[in-house]
């Protein structure tokens, strides 16, 4: 390659350029009629990470306020929002002290509620002879669009949505000025083991930067943050690479000019993402970048239906190829049609609950059990809401010297029927029901199917079923579906669940056996 090459291959896009002139744009509303067409947006190439400057408080009236005595530091809300909304930060109690004693007013009473004295970080760090750390929880008002998902995980009560007005958006933004004014969380205060604590650290966090079009509350985006946040943990930043198949995924996170992502992605045909990644990955490897980790991105329908052959394809080779399927059991992007993911009885567009049908009348493709038979893959269903359980997975997919393939379980909203900030609790409760088993298939733990097959976080994996806590009846996949509009044609005036549904029911059991069996648990 001569000099001029590579210089040009510098000059695809000029950052500041971008960032200066086109964001600037965009957020003042002048882009329509300011912006000339030059290539620079003629290229419709982004700079990573623009996605910070994007500005969602208007979008909700309401905003997450914290409580600190009441706080323990799990890092659930952090984990669980879509949007790099909610962030968490260790400050020793040492450095608190002297931050404290520079201020004054409402801005030092800003820094104190803003701080909790843990257990987790402070009791124990002291215990154990160490500067003792005061744990932080911080709001972005220009990120967050008020899904109230991280209030709906605080079990201790640690957060409340509160109407902006009540205390006017300038002073929300003066106290997240704090967390940008501090410095990242000392290594002493993670923990390795409890893995929620990656996103202490702003290497983790620089993944996925928010400033997403995505819908309030989104699941799928939340998978991607943990996703990323594990690998550039491990890694470092610039680690890693992404492909991803048209869909939701690519959609709001190419809202020009605004990037949610630091790592360099390019967008793929809806069918052929995977067979994309290998070219990637190919290229990679002959030009010495064989450490560098490649992510494949896509729905349900674009890695499970219209691209499974070329999925396969990968999974029958030896690339290095993670992949990550974000399933919704619809299409979601073009307005929620069947896919070979969708529950038996589920109504979606092309399987209308009706006279004729209840739903679609299909059993589900369970392609992580396909996955399972090509040689040397190593497979995972995950779901973000059983954090310490997905994390393993993906670095455990990181790790692996071959192809994997990681379906996480993802709520969306409008074509589940559910509330902006339940993805979590439907996430979990898909898991619980049977209705989303957890598993991981790793062909390095033996010879032997049932030694490479772990049922390891599904809750009573003897049982068929997990017991309701209060009843002590079983908690089955009608119960799941009771919770979802998706579902809600197949239940009568008194609550009873249809026959379709019950089919439905014994086939998530049916499945569950059948996994239960291949782990040789029965």
């Amino acid at each position: 390659m001569n000099q001029n090459t590579q210089q040009d291959m510098f000059e695809l896009l000029d950052f500041e350029d971008f960032n200066e002139r086109i964001i600037r744009a965009y957020n003042d509303g002048s882009a329509e009629m300011g912006l000339p067409a030059d290539i620079t947006t003629a290229r419709s190439l982004m700079a990573p990470g623009t996605g910070r400057m994007r500005d969602f408080s208007y979008i909700a009236p309401e905003i997450p306020i914290f409580f600190n005595d009441n706080c323990v530091g799990c890092m659930e809300c952090v984990t669980s929002c879509p949007d790099t909304a909610i962030l968490g930060k260790v400050l020793s109690k040492s450095d608190y002290d002297a931050k404290l004693a520079t201020l004054e007013g409402e801005a030092k009473d800003q820094f104190v509620g803003s701080f909790s004295q843990t257990k987790k970080f402070y009791n124990m760090i002291e215990k154990k002879g160490g500067d003792p750390g005061m744990f932080g929880i911080f709001v972005d008002p220009t990120k967050c669009k008020g899904c109230g998902e991280c209030v709906e995980v605080c079990d201790d009560e640690a957060l409340a949505m509160e109407d902006k007005a009540a205390k006017g958006l300038p002073h929300f933004k003066d106290t997240f000025d704090i967390f940008k004014n501090l410095p990242d969380t000392s290594d002493e205060y993670i923990n390795e083991k409890v893995l929620s604590d990656m996103m202490l650290k702003q290497e983790a966090l620089d993944g996925f930067v928010g400033g997403a079009g995505a819908c309030m509350g989104c699941g799928e985006v939340t998978c991607l943050r943990m996703m990323l946040a594990a690998t550039n943990f491990v890694y470092g930043p610039q680690c890693m690479g992404m492909v991803a198949a048209t869909g939701c995924n690519t959609v709001y996170a190419s809202t020009y000019p605004y990037n949610p992502y630091t790592a360099p992605w390019m967008n793929s045909l809806f069918e052929n993402c995977a067979t994309t990644a290998a070219g990637v990955r190919l290229r990679w490897d002959q030009s010495g970048r064989k450490d560098k980790k490649l992510w494949a991105i896509g729905g349900d329908g674009g890695m499970l239906d219209i691209g499974f052959q070329a999925l396969s394809r990968v999974l029958t080779s030896d690339l290095d190829i993670n992949v990550m399927v974000l399933d919704t059991q619809v299409y979601s992007n073009t307005g929620g049609q069947a896919s070979g993911s969708t529950f038996f009885g589920q109504e979606a567009k092309l399987s209308a609950h009706g006279k004729v049908n209840p739903g679609k009348v299909e059993m589900r493709k369970e392609a992580a059990q396909i996955a399972m038979m090509h040689p040397n893959v190593f497979v995972a269903c995950v779901s973000a809401a059983f954090p310490a359980h997905f994390y393993r997975a993906i670095m455990a997919a990181n790790e692996f010297e071959g192809p994997s393939l990681i379906i996480a379980y993802t709520t969306c909203q409008p074509e589940h029927g559910v509330g902006d900030e339940m993805s979590n609790a439907q996430s979990k409760l898909a898991v619980e029901s049977r209705t989303f088993p957890l598993f991981v298939h790793d062909p390095r733990e033996g010879e032997l199917l049932r030694d490479r097959l772990s049922l390891k976080g599904n809750p009573k994996i003897k049982d068929d079923w997990m017991k309701k806590p209060k009843t002590e009846d079983d908690l089955t996949f009608v119960d799941f579906a009771r919770t979802e509009g998706r579902f809600r044609k197949h239940f009568g005036k008194d609550g009873e669940p249809s026959e379709a549904l019950l089919c439905g029911s014994q086939q998530r059991l049916d499945n569950w056996r059948r996994l239960q069996e291949m782990a040789g648990l029965i």
